[in-house]
């Protein structure tokens, strides 16, 4: 049996939750003070997942960069992956909030999008 100790990140309280270990299963989960603490702390050693936030290359806009992000969290696996494929990517502006710029990326079922407007430079 291994106990493992985890600060949960979902809200501020930071709770320091206790997780029991048998074989790679759960057993126990003990030490947060509301749902979904456990839940994320389950979620971390089953699937772990994280948003995606960097920057894709802009092609004739106001600034060099256009900030994106991943609509849904992806696999904490696959994250270095992603950004390979975001790095080979640019962009021509006009770009918008919500824009897709690169669709399913690397099948995980989650699109790349702009989370800023960048205009065209004539």
């Amino acid at each position: 049996m291994e106990l493992n100790k985890v600060i949960c990140t979902i809200c501020p309280k930071g709770c320091n939750i206790n997780v029991e270990i048998d074989k790679g299963q759960i057993k126990g989960i003990d030490g947060y003070s509301c749902k979904r603490g456990a839940e994320y702390v389950a979620a971390e050693y089953i699937n772990p997942v994280r948003t995606l936030t960097t920057t894709v290359r802009v092609h004739g806009g106001t600034h060099p960069v256009a900030p994106v992000k991943s609509q849904k969290p992806v696999p904490k696996e696959v994250l270095l992956k992603c950004m390979e494929e975001i790095n080979k990517c640019t962009i021509h502006a006009p770009v918008k909030i919500g824009d897709i710029i690169i669709s399913n990326i690397l099948g995980t079922g989650t699109n790349i999008i702009a989370t800023c407007n960048m205009d065209k430079v004539d």
